[in-house]
This record gives structure tokens, sequence and C-alpha cells, in this order.
């Protein structure tokens, strides 16, 4: 396996315990045990801005510089102080940058570096034990142009569940393209990990508003023919990756609410998404679906964008 050579781990600094990093080792090591010829390179990444800093007007521009670094020097100790109570083996690269947009820093380090993974670690909710995503997940989950890996505190077992959600009633080349990369990363994530996959599509019910106006439309016979449609897209699909059809589902419904029922009965550990990061006017009006579906999951989240994606970031 050789799709995550270079991986990006963002460091939380409101938590002791670092998931994202040790996610990240668990994942190398396991990369290097079936490849060892393999070369994996990890870089814990931190973000820091005081803005106290910036208004001190008093100083110069260079005592202003200096104070900052000063700053960036204290936090890459803490960092390398983290990462040496890993005692992992592999060398892991520390840095740390003095950015006011947490999320803007990372993709920027994504696109100079050519990272193919960055792994984040979610915040949970104590009351509701559920994941709580921050607008920089948000934000990165859509402008980052490499997969995205959001993971919660817990292990990988053996013998787990992945599940992939494809959009098979789709004939969009892209949407194609992203069913083959989603379900191509969930077979090599499941050979390294051990795991089994599953695959999940919905599809849409009988729109109401025809359902109302023509009074001779048959719903039931829609329903059927649309069920009937996906589930054989899907057993094509499955077939081609030579997964059991045992374990594809195929619901009426929304996204959000079909990936999240079938993730819960089948306790998976990974669910793996694609999302096309639209932004600006596009995302506000259309929203995107990943985002609603990733929102109801308490489980790590893979992301991946579409084949030729370009963050809005890049230069």
């Amino acid at each position: 396996m050789d799709m995550y050579q270079n991986i990006l781990v963002v460091i939380d600094p409101t938590t002791e315990e670092q998931k994202a990093l040790k996610r990240a080792i668990d994942l190398a090591e396991r990369i290097h045990t079936a490849r060892p010829d393999q070369q994996i390179n990890i870089t814990a990444f931190f973000s820091i801005f005081d803005f106290s800093y910036e208004m001190t007007t008093i100083l110069s521009s260079v005592d202003r510089d200096n104070m900052r670094q000063m700053v960036i020097n204290e936090r890459q100790v803490w960092l390398d102080d983290i990462i040496s109570e890993t005692n992992c083996q592999m060398k892991i690269t520390s840095q740390v940058v003095w950015h006011n947009r947490p999320f803007e820093a990372i993709i920027k380090q994504v696109i100079a570096h050519n990272y193919d993974l960055v792994i984040k670690g979610t915040h949970q909710h104590d009351k509701f034990k559920s994941v709580v995503f921050t607008p920089t997940d948000w934000h990165i989950l859509r402008k980052c142009p490499c997969p995205v890996l959001l993971v919660k505190e817990h292990k990988w077992p053996l013998q787990g569940n992945i599940l992939a959600a494809v959009n098979v009633g789709s004939d969009e080349t892209e949407h194609l393209s992203l069913n083959n990369t989603i379900t191509t990363h969930a077979k090599n994530l499941a050979q390294l990990i051990t795991a089994n996959v599953h695959l999940v599509n919905s599809y849409p019910g009988t729109p109401v508003n025809i359902a109302i106006e023509i009074p001779e439309f048959d719903a039931s016979e829609y329903n059927s023919t649309m069920q009937i449609h996906h589930q054989e897209a899907m057993n094509q699909h499955a077939n081609s990756f030579d997964i059991p059809l045992a374990n594809t589902y195929v619901e009426e419904g929304l996204p959000e609410s079909v990936i999240e029922q079938v993730a819960l009965k089948i306790d998976a550990e990974l669910v793996i998404l694609g999302t096309v990061g639209r932004t600006g006017i596009s995302a506000a009006l259309i929203g995107n679906t990943a985002e609603h579906v990733i929102d109801q999951l308490n489980c790590d989240v893979l992301a991946l964008k579409p084949d030729g994606y370009v963050s809005p970031l890049a230069d």
C-alpha cells in the first residue's frame, strides 16, 4: 500500500490525548509492516496565533517578530516533548507556524509539501457523547485537496467494519470515479487493518409534489423501480471490487440518515465518503451532503475529494 506516504497530523493544544498523532503512528506502523521498503513521513503540525502580539504598537516590527518567534520556539519545545513521549521508533518531524486561521495554515502546508493525508482529532460533547465538529474541521473538509481523516479516541479492532458510502445511482463521471476512489481506499485500509468492507447507497423516495399534482402517478411503482435500479448498480459495483453482496445496503432516504443507520447497525469503526468541496454561494445555497452526513456520525470519518479537485487556497 503506497497511498499514504506523507502524513500531516494536526496537533490539538486543548487536550493531552493527541489521538490524531496516535492514529497516524498506528497507521504508519501498519503500512511499514505491510511494506517494509516504503518510506512514511509523519509531520506533527501546530498553528498558533495571539492577537495581543499584533496589537503591541509600542514595539517595532522587528521586536514583534522576535516576540512571535519566542512563542513559536516555546511551542516547538512543547510539541517535541509530545512526540518524544510517544516512544515512536519512526521519525516524526514537528513544525509550528504563526497563523491567524488554522485551517488555512493546514491547507497551505498540504499544498506546499504534497501531503497525501491529513489526520485531525475531533472533539466530543461530554453530555451527549457525540462528536462536535468545529469550523476548522468544516473548512478542512471542504478545501483540503488531499484525504482528511477525522478521528475519535478508540482503536481499530481486528475484523472491524469499514463503511464506504457510494452513489451508485448516478451516471455522472465525477460520481462514478469518486465511487471507485472511495471503494479502493476502503479495500486498501481493510487489508491494512484486517477489517471488513461494507457499501451503502441511499436513494430518494417519491417526490411529494409529483404524488400530489399527478393523481395517476404510481408512487409504489416509482419506488420499486428506483430501488431495483440502485440495487442492480450496487451489485455491479460490489462485484467489480469482490465485495460480498451481503455487505451491501441500498436504502430509501436521505444520505445522512441512511449512512448513520447503517453505520450504527454494523458498528462501523470508519466511514469513508466523498465530498465535492463546494465553496462560496454554491455551498451556501446547495449545501454539502457530506457535511450533513458527517455531522450525524460518531466514528472516524475519511473524506475524499474527486480526481482533479483544486483547493480554492491554491495559488
